[in-house]
């Protein structure tokens, strides 16, 4: 038996662990509770999937949770594992514990023992989210602790590495330096980010290292869950503060780049000499950014793009700083979205003394947009292997996701099933159902899993099947509320699209696909729909947003999605059954199941 036993990707302790005959007991107490609250059944689940995910030596034992609400009634307790041998959560009182134990031991009956100082030894590899990596790196653990020991955790370690190098040597030796951190989506490219930020924050109060995203529903859930967080631990240690002392410490840690683009505006010198821009190609063009400024800020002259002013921001500084941008390939989805181009010719115009380090493995299809080139390197680029992450680590179960994402955005069936024969344990399924959808995810999450419905921002024509994309959610609330509240993606009434759910995830989602992209001849056909009526696309930039809109969506879910695909109505011309009918046919060439059968 172990005591307290710490569930370090949750940052939380269970009471007791035992391991008898074969069969690993979770044991959470709730002394002189008369009744099982759900919050218990949820904590003590919640241990039970993370020894299974991401305990190596738990990864083939039955795992059971029992929650012991030591005054509740008498329960008879059932013994039904799901398909991973995970058995259904029991709630017993202080008298009928052992006989739980019993019932548990008899159903289990000849399963081989395991050796237990074997089993405690053994490797853990977790795989947090973005969210719960925030609050662990926030709490002071290292980014190895909540990463798998693997390719992708490794990876990780090597770019943060490097990046710290660069960050010391500029500092040792007065001198400005960028760093373009590239990957794949799920590759932990925000989690690089919020590493060396938050490294740098408290290696040295005068580097005031900072983490920046122009994606505001992601600041707006970070800083709700690092204030939520520090909120509790303050209560256990005794020392209570409140929510907007909280939230005023997350916002020193994460802030939106466009207010501090505001708030440099005047000429100031800036305090931070340690700058992480997060999905830095999504910073805008000279043309976007002047007629926000002109429009929006009254800033009549500014005619600079944002990746250009933000440098120049940080140039302000006389002797050193380092700036670390994040970019992800086939991720811009919105107007005015620079790219990594633009970042390369500010520096090539105006930075000449920079040293900039850039991925060795940068290419022109991957990174930059329809026609444009790799600028020539200049003396002072400095290419490396270490700035790129290639490896996917937000689904533990499937590192081909990205793959098949990918093989489904440029049509290729053949290939997309190809990939998916390897994602046995990520499951994805299709249906022309949406109530199907929903109960297949409620199926799916055990303890505080999360679910939720997805949709391109312009799918307005799921509105007669219940999808309102224009209705809005509350992102903080979306992501962490729980599941008794309608706000939360655990009621699946509200959608989020693109712009709500970019470089956040989910468990398990319901991707909702309607007729802007629709799989024609053998190639996608890209849709607009305006006032009453779909308009046809011809911009090959806008084509590539909406490519990428539904890679985004796709890339949401830690565990496996459900597709749903409408059927169309025969008496509504903007929704013929025939817009629909040809990508179910295509999602069926690419291999997927039908969930009804």
């Amino acid at each position: 038996m172990f005591l307290e036993f710490a569930i370090p990707r949750m940052g939380k302790r269970a009471d007791a662990v035992l391991l008898l005959h074969g069969v690993v007991y979770v044991l959470e107490y709730k002394v002189g509770a008369e009744e099982c609250q759900p919050h218990a059944i949820e904590q003590v689940v919640d241990y039970a999937l993370d020894l299974k995910n991401f305990h190596e030596g738990s990864h083939d034992l039955p795992i059971v949770p029992i929650v012991v609400a030591t005054k509740t009634p008498r329960i008879m307790i059932e013994v039904q594992p799901w398909p991973d041998m995970v058995v259904r959560p029991s709630c017993v009182n202080e008298d009928d514990t052992l006989s739980a134990l019993r019932k548990v031991g008899i159903a289990f009956h000849g399963c081989p023992e395991v050796d237990a100082a074997s089993w405690v030894l053994s490797s853990y590899k977790p795989t947090p989210t973005i969210v719960e990596a925030a609050q662990a790196l926030y709490q002071g653990h290292d980014v190895r602790e909540i990463s798998r020991s693997e390719a992708g955790a490794e990876n990780l370690s090597h770019t943060g590495a490097y990046i710290d190098e660069v960050i010391d040597r500029a500092k040792a030796q007065g001198r400005k330096a960028i760093c373009f951190v590239t990957g794949v989506p799920g590759s932990g490219k925000t989690l690089a980010g919020l590493s060396i930020a938050n490294t740098r924050m408290k290696a040295d109060q005068n580097e005031h290292a900072v983490f920046l995203s122009g994606n505001g529903p992601l600041v707006d859930v970070l800083r709700e869950a690092l204030a939520i967080d520090e909120v509790e631990r303050s209560k256990e240690l005794g020392q209570p503060i409140s929510k907007s002392q909280a939230k005023r410490h997350a916002s020193t840690f994460i802030q939106n780049i466009h207010h501090f683009r505001d708030q440099y505006l005047n000429g100031e010198v800036p305090t931070e000499r340690v700058v992480v821009f997060d999905e830095a190609q999504r910073a805008w063009t000279k043309e976007q950014a002047s007629k926000f400024m002109r429009e929006k800020r009254d800033q009549e002259d500014f005619d600079q793009s944002e990746p250009d002013f933000l440098l120049s921001v940080m140039d302000r500084h006389s002797d050193w700083c380092v700036v670390v941008c994040l970019i992800g390939g086939g991720q811009e989805i919105n107007t005015g979205e620079a790219g990594l181009g633009e970042w390369l010719r500010a520096l090539q115009d105006g930075y000449e003394d920079w040293e900039v380090h850039l991925s060795s493995r940068l290419s022109p299809r991957d990174y930059l947009a329809d026609g444009e080139m790799m600028p020539e390197a200049e003396e002072h680029w400095f290419p490396s292997e270490a700035l790129h992450l290639a490896v996917s680590v937000r689904s533990f179960r499937a590192e081909a996701v990205s793959d098949f994402v990918a093989a489904v955005i440029s049509g290729d069936a053949e290939r997309a099933k190809g990939i998916l024969g390897r994602l046995r344990d990520y499951p994805i399924v299709l249906t022309r159902d949406l109530e199907s959808a929903r109960a297949w995810l409620r199926r799916q999450s055990r303890g505080t899993e999360r679910v939720g419905l997805v949709a391109s921002s312009n799918a307005l024509r799921l509105k007669p099947v219940g999808i309102h994309v224009r209705a809005g959610i509350d992102p903080a609330a979306w992501f962490l509320k729980p599941a008794d509240d309608v706000r939360s993606s655990f009621a699946l009434e509200d959608v989020g699209t693109e712009f709500d759910v970019q470089g956040l995830e989910l468990d398990w989602t319901g991707v909702c696909w309607d007729a802007n992209l629709r799989f024609i001849n053998g190639t996608w056909q890209h849709w607009n729909f305006r006032g009453s009526r779909w308009e046809h696309m011809s911009d090959p930039i806008r084509k590539a947003y909406l490519e990428n809109a539904y890679r985004v969506l796709m890339t949401r879910a830690r565990q496996g999605m459900v597709l749903f695909v409408p059927q169309g109505s025969p008496i509504d011309h903007t929704r013929d059954p025939r817009f629909y009918d040809v990508t179910f046919a295509f999602f069926r060439a690419c291999g997927l199941p039908l969930l009804e059968s």
